[in-house]
C-alpha cells in the first residue's frame, strides 16, 4: 500500500554537536535529503546545541563536512537550537497559562529518595503528582520566596497513538507515561520540548529519525496538541546493527563519516552503502548513483527491521563505484591521495594526464578503495621499485629465473618500437623459443618490473613504465638474484 507523504514536505535532520557525524546519524539525514529531493520538498540542517558542556565547534564542523563530502546541501540557512530559548520559555509559559503543565517543586534529592524507597519494594518509579495538588496560595508564596521549581506536563488519561511512516500503527498508554519535565528549574527546556518548538517554527510536516526516539514520540505528541500545532507525520528507521547482530559500535568498523574519505571510500558509494540500510529500492538492485536513489527513493521502502553495517559489503559496494564513475569524476577524489603518499606533485600529474589516467583506468578495475589505487599505483613513480619478499620468495624460486629475465631484457631491448603488441610478440617469441608457457616468463617479469606478483597485464605494465625504466628494473631484478 503506498504511504501518503504531507504538503508541503519540510523534513529536517537535527543533529547533537557533541560528537562526529556517525553512520546512524548520517543515514537519518540521507533518508531525509532523499525524500525531500524525489518529492520537491525542503530539507533543513538544524544544531542542537542546548547541551553546552558537551557542544563543541569542532563537532559542529564536523558536522557540516561530513554532510557536504557526502553531498547533502541543505536548503535554507543553518539554524541553532540554543539561540531559540526565548521562544522555548514562551511555549512553555503558553502551556502554564493553558493549565497543561505546572510547577513541581520537588528536589532531585527528594526524588532520588523517593525512586530509590520504590525499586526497594520492588515497584516502578513514577511521579506522584503530588505539586499538582498543591493550593494556588501555596504555590504562590512558594513561588515568591524564589523556591526553584521544573516545569511538568500533565499526562492525560487515554493513550497516544500514530500511524507511522515505517512501523505503522503505533500506540502508547499514556499510563505508562509519566508527567514529564519540559523546562528544568534554571528556565532550560528539555529536549522534548525545544524540539517540539523548533519543529513547529520551522514548519516541519515530517519528522524522520532512528527508532531510538520512538519513545520521545508520544511526550511530543501530547505537546503539539497542547500547543495548538499540526501534528507531523513520523517515521521511525530501524536500528543498525553490527554483522554479529549487536548495537552498532566501533568494534564493528563503524568510524565517523570523516573517517571514511581518509580510508578511501568515495561518497557516492558511502551514500549508496547508507541509503540501503532501512530502505530497499526492490527488485534486488543494490548498486545506484545518487541520482537513481532519487528517481527510485519511496517511502514504501523503507524497512521495518533492523539493518547490518557490513564493512566488507562498504568496500565491495565501493570498488562498483570506482569503476561505475566516469574516470574524470573519479580521478579528483584519488588525486590528492596520490600527492598525500609523495608519489607526484599535481602540477607534475597535471602535465602527464594521458599517461595517469590511464594508469587509474587499469588500477581501479583491481580496485576498492582509494587507498588500494594508490597502493597498487606506487610502484609506477619514480625509477626504484620495492620487492615483496613472498612474490619473490614464489615467482624467483627457480633457478632458471636469471635466464629468463635476462633472455627477456635483451628481447625488450632490441625491439623496433616500445608499443604492447611488439613487445607481445618478442616476448611470446622468448617463451615459445625456451619451450614454456607465457606465463612462466610473465610472472618473473611482473616481480621484476612491479615488485609484486598481481598488476595490471604485463604489456600494459611496460608501456605505463616506458623503455627505460623497465630494462632498469630488469638489470636491478637480476643483480639482485646475481648475489
Amino acid at each position: 500500500m503506498s504511504k501518503t507523504l504531507p504538503a508541503p514536505l519540510r523534513v529536517r535532520f537535527a543533529p547533537s554537536p557533541t560528537g562526529y557525524l556517525h553512520v546512524g546519524g548520517a543515514r537519518t539525514a540521507l533518508h531525509n535529503w532523499l525524500l525531500a529531493r524525489k518529492y520537491g520538498g525542503t530539507f533543513l540542517l538544524r544544531i542542537e546545541d542546548t547541551d553546552r558542556a558537551r557542544s563543541t565547534d569542532e563537532s559542529t564542523r564536523a558536522i557540516f563536512e561530513g554532510l557536504e563530502w557526502l553531498g547533502l546541501t541543505w536548503d535554507e540557512e543553518v539554524t541553532y537550537q540554543g539561540a531559540n530559548l526565548a521562544r522555548h520559555r514562551a511555549d512553555a509559559q503558553r502551556l502554564l497559562d493553558a493549565g497543561a503543565v505546572y510547577r513541581c517543586f520537588c528536589t532531585p534529592a527528594e526524588l532520588e529518595q523517593r525512586r530509590a524507597e520504590a525499586e526497594a519494594r520492588g515497584d516502578a518509579f513514577k511521579y506522584d503528582r503530588r505539586c499538582d495538588r498543591l493550593a494556588p496560595d501555596e504555590i504562590q508564596h512558594r513561588v515568591a520566596a524564589g523556591d526553584a521549581f521544573v516545569l511538568r506536563f500533565r499526562v492525560p488519561d487515554g493513550s497516544t497513538e500514530w500511524d507511522d511512516l515505517v512501523h505503522e500503527r503505533i500506540t502508547f498508554p499514556n499510563k505508562d507515561i509519566e508527567d514529564f519535565v519540559i523546562l528544568r528549574s534554571d528556565g532550560t527546556p528539555i529536549y522534548n520540548m525545544a524540539v517540539v518548538s523548533d519543529d513547529i517554527d520551522a514548519r516541519v510536516t515530517l519528522v524522520m529519525r532512528g527508532d531510538d526516539h520512538i519513545s520521545n514520540t508520544p511526550k511530543q505528541i501530547l505537546l503539539y496538541n497542547a500547543l495548538g500545532a499540526p501534528l507531523p507525520v513520523f517515521a521511525h528507521l530501524p536500528m543498525i546493527h553490527g554483522t554479529d547482530g549487536k548495537k552498532l559500535s566501533k568494534r564493528h568498523g563503524a568510524m565517523a563519516v570523516g573517517d571514511y574519505r581518509h580510508e578511501g571510500i568515495l561518497p557516492s558509494a558511502m551514500d549508496n552503502f547508507l541509503a540501503l540500510l532501512g530502505w530497499s529500492p526492490g527488485g534486488d538492485i543494490e548498486v545506484m548513483t545518487m541520482q537513481e536513489m532519487i528517481e527510485r527513493f519511496s517511502p514504501d521502502g523503507l524497512l521495518k527491521k533492523a539493518s547490518v553495517f557490513d564493512l566488507k559489503k562498504l568496500e565491495w559496494m565501493n570498488g562498483q563505484h570506482l569503476n561505475m564513475l566516469p574516470l574524470d569524476q573519479v580521478e579528483p577524489l584519488i588525486t590528492p591521495a596520490i600527492v598525500d603518499a609523495g608519489l607526484a606533485t599535481r602540477e607534475w600529474l597535471a602535465a602527464n594526464r594521458a599517461w595517469y589516467m590511464t594508469l587509474l583506468e587499469l588500477l581501479r578495475v583491481r580496485s576498492r578503495t582509494v587507498s588500494d589505487v594508490v597502493r597498487q599505483a606506487t610502484p609506477y613513480f619514480g625509477d626504484a621499485v620495492e620487492l615483496d619478499s613472498d612474490a619473490v620468495a614464489k615467482q624467483w624460486k627457480d633457478p632458471v629465473t636469471p635466464e629468463l629475465l635476462s633472455d627477456a631484457r635483451d628481447a625488450l631491448a632490441a625491439a623496433s618500437e616500445w608499443s604492447a603488441s611488439t613487445l607481445e610478440e618478442a616476448l611470446r617469441s622468448v617463451a615459445e623459443r625456451r619451450g614454456l608457457g607465457a606465463g612462466k616468463l610473465f610472472q618473473p617479469l611482473r616481480v621484476a618490473l612491479t615488485g609484486s606478483s598481481v598488476s595490471p597485464g604485463i604489456f600494459d605494465v611496460l608501456m605505463l613504465l616506458g623503455r627505460e625504466r623497465s630494462l632498469g628494473r630488469i638489470d636491478t631484478a637480476l643483480q639482485v638474484l646475481a648475489r
